[in-house]
Order: C-alpha cells, then sequence, then structure tokens
C-alpha cells in the first residue's frame, strides 16, 4: 500500500525530527493495521455500482511523473493545449483534443550541456505549469525560474530565486510573481525574466512541506504564509497591504503551532475564501481584509467556491460542502478518510477527488454521494484535477495523464 509523501513534512533542526514524524502520522495518518487508533485507520473502499462510466478521451504518459515526492505538479490547458511536467524536468505540450504530443523540452539539460557520458540529474522540477502571454512557466526546488514557448517549447527565459519552487508561479498584467519555500517572493517581466520587485516574509521553525499558490486579483497578489496569514501586495510595485489571520496556534509546542495556509486562496466575486492546515476556513473582504465569517476546519489541499458552495477536504480526507454566504456545512463524507485524498474539484454537477490508490471518485453536488469511480493507475492521484470545458484532466504520481469526459445524467424530472 502506498503512503503518503515522504517529502511532505519539512523540519529546520534536527530536533524536530521527532515532530516532524508525529505530526505526519497524525494529519496525514496511513495504516491499514486493526490494531492501531481508529482515527489513522485508512478507509477501504466499498462496492459501487457506478452511476455511469466515464470516457478517456485519451491517455498519455509525463515522463516518470513525481514519484513518492510532495509535489503539486499538475496539467494545465492553455491555447488548444495541454501542458504538464515530470520531477525529473520533462515538459511536455499534448494537443487538447487528440492528445497527440507537440513538443517535449528536458528541463534537466535545458542548455545542452550534458554529454554521451553523463547520467541524467534530475530538475527538481515541482512549481507550475503557468501559461501566460504565450509562454508556459515552471519552477524547481533548486529555485529555477523557466520560461518556455507555448508554441515550440524553445526557452525564453530563465532566472532564480533563493529557496525552493514548490508552487506554480501567477502572471497577470505581464508580470509573473513566484513563491518560494524560503519566503521570498519575487516579480518578474513575463517577457524578459528581469526583476521587478521582491518581499520576504517570515518563514516559522516547523512548517509544512508546502507553500501558498500566489493568487493575482484587483491589481493585488494573495499569498499564504507560514504563519497562518493571508496578505496582499500590490502587483505592481511589492508594496504591503492588507494581512488577515486564518490559522489559529492554540498549542504550547511548535508541533501544536503549525498553522500553515498551503492552499491558494481563492478569490470569488469581493470575497476571499482561504484555509489553514490548522484553524480555520474564513471569508474575507477583498477590498479590506477584514474577515466575515470564520469557521473551523482545516486543509492543505486546494478549495473550490461553486455558485454559492465551498467543497474542500480536510486534513484527514472528509470532504465538506458548506455554504459560502455563511459558512454553514451542507453535507459531509468520511467515506474516504485517511486516503490522501486531493482537493475537489467541480464539474458538471458533480465534484471530483483523487486518492492515494490512483482512483478518482465523483460526489454529488447536491448530497455528497459517490455516484461513480474510475482508477487512473495504482501508483495514486497526488494533485487537484484540472478541468476546463467539463473535461477533466488528472495526472498520477507515475506520469500517466487521462483526459476524461464525464456524461450528462438527465434526470426524470427534467
Amino acid at each position: 500500500m502506498r503512503c503518503f509523501d515522504k517529502n511532505f513534512f519539512k523540519g529546520f533542526s534536527a530536533k524536530k525530527a521527532l515532530a516532524i514524524v508525529l505530526l505526519s502520522s497524525s494529519l496525514l495518518a496511513c495504516s491499514s493495521n486493526d490494531d492501531e487508533d481508529p482515527s489513522t485507520k485508512v478507509a477501504e473502499l466499498s462496492d459501487l455500482d457506478n452511476a455511469f462510466d466515464v470516457e478517456v478521451l485519451w491517455d498519455r504518459s509525463v515522463g516518470d511523473g513525481v514519484d513518492d515526492y510532495f509535489s503539486r505538479l499538475k496539467p494545465i490547458v492553455a491555447y488548444n493545449k495541454v501542458y504538464s511536467a515530470s520531477r525529473m524536468g520533462d515538459v511536455i505540450a499534448f494537443d487538447k483534443e487528440s492528445g497527440q504530443r507537440v513538443w517535449t523540452v528536458d528541463l534537466s539539460d535545458i542548455n545542452n550541456e550534458r554529454s554521451f557520458w553523463d547520467s541524467r540529474l534530475s530538475a527538481l522540477v515541482a512549481g507550475g505549469p503557468t501559461a501566460g502571454l504565450n509562454k508556459v512557466f515552471l519552477g524547481t526546488e533548486n529555485g529555477d525560474v523557466f520560461a518556455l514557448d507555448a508554441e515550440t517549447g524553445e526557452l525564453v527565459w530563465q532566472a532564480k530565486i533563493k529557496g525552493e519552487v514548490i508552487t506554480p508561479p501567477a502572471i497577470d498584467s505581464g508580470i509573473l510573481v513566484v513563491n518560494s519555500a524560503s519566503g521570498l517572493i519575487k516579480a518578474f517581466d513575463a517577457n524578459t525574466g528581469d526583476e521587478l520587485w521582491k518581499v520576504e516574509q517570515d518563514v516559522p521553525p516547523l512548517t509544512l512541506r508546502g507553500i501558498s499558490t500566489p493568487v493575482i486579483a484587483s491589481g493585488g497578489v494573495l499569498v499564504g504564509s507560514g504563519k497562518g496569514e493571508i496578505s496582499v501586495y500590490i502587483l505592481e510595485k511589492g508594496q504591503a497591504g492588507w494581512t488577515s489571520e486564518v490559522g489559529e496556534a492554540t498549542g504550547s509546542t511548535e508541533l501544536e503551532r503549525v498553522i500553515d495556509v498551503d492552499s491558494a486562496p481563492v478569490v470569488f466575486g469581493d470575497k476571499v475564501y482561504a484555509i489553514s492546515a490548522r484553524g480555520n476556513l474564513v471569508s474575507i473582504e477583498l477590498k479590506t481584509g477584514r474577515i466575515l465569517w470564520k469557521r473551523q476546519y482545516s486543509s492543505y489541499r486546494q478549495i473550490a467556491v461553486y455558485r454559492n458552495d465551498i467543497f474542500l477536504t480536510n486534513t484527514r480526507g472528509h470532504i465538506y460542502a458548506l455554504n459560502r454566504v455563511n459558512g454553514i456545512e451542507r453535507w459531509s463524507n468520511v467515506e474516504l478518510t485517511n486516503r490522501a485524498v486531493t482537493g475537489p474539484s467541480v464539474v458538471d454537477r458533480y465534484i471530483v477527488v483523487g486518492d492515494f490508490e490512483g482512483y478518482l471518485h465523483w460526489l454529488d453536488q447536491d448530497t455528497g454521494e459517490i455516484v461513480s469511480r474510475h482508477k487512473v493507475d495504482g501508483s495514486g492521484i497526488h494533485s487537484t484535477p484540472t478541468v476546463v470545458d467539463d473535461i477533466l484532466y488528472s495526472q498520477s504520481r507515475d506520469g500517466d495523464l487521462q483526459a476524461i469526459i464525464t456524461p450528462k445524467i438527465v434526470s426524470a424530472a427534467q
């Protein structure tokens, strides 16, 4: 049985090794032993008569994928292509309709410096891809930032940032914003790679192996921090705006006070929705940073906001739907407890999550009932599926990328 990402947690001293192990067992339970604490038991999948069978439009390989490493690499759709990458450094563009390969680039040897006798070393790609201005942007654990031509894969520019880039960059108005695990946020001219500004956030002594993806909205850059906060910076110059507290450090030890905001904030209209790995789900007024409501849910996975609902997966793999106006819970589903469930994606009348055994699960938006299931492969689904034009794109740990169509079910009432 495959467990959770072995590099998910990040300690800053040897003294914290035990704390990290304890935290990983409490937040990311990985047990199949019936004699152990029931709260850490991995739920077995029950038999399910699928309400429908999905159609796999195409199925392709993206190198060796991400293996067992912590990663948020996931496919994106832009310019009638699907772009994805492997940790080793394979970046591939597929035709959106046919899945045929358009181009491939090897970031582990982007400058063609490797000789015939040299072994291939991993590029440690972990952030991205992100598309904009006819370019595709990616970052690595080495602090490299790459801009590739979206049509050809040719390297346009390359830059460096202090710290690991393990989340996708954000782009708007010709500015690329990159967040790093060291707390450094840097903005680049998206066309040239020139540095425009940088900001450094404080990083606590102990934090999860993850950082917030920057989100650009209304001329500001929203970023979560290891201190459990959401902060906004002015996109053009990087000046600080408001900061709002999301997580709540309630314990006396560093372990108990891990409150990272690792999930990207979601902007919906004039509201921002954010969640902490230990603490709260909050609704924030975009203009002022004022907290409108706060509910006790904890997650490091991406949340989804659709119409009047918020969908989320908590740290134990329980799935919830809440009213986004007031935060009142509509339903919960605990059938996938401790299965390393991904964040939810919305497709048609369902939400879809993946798990560590490579299954995708379709849940009814109204009831939370699991109605259908599909297996991509046995290596596991590590990141929230991508949905564009009602087609779902999901990539397994071993690099198996599928484009999946969900049948539209017409109810008898209709």
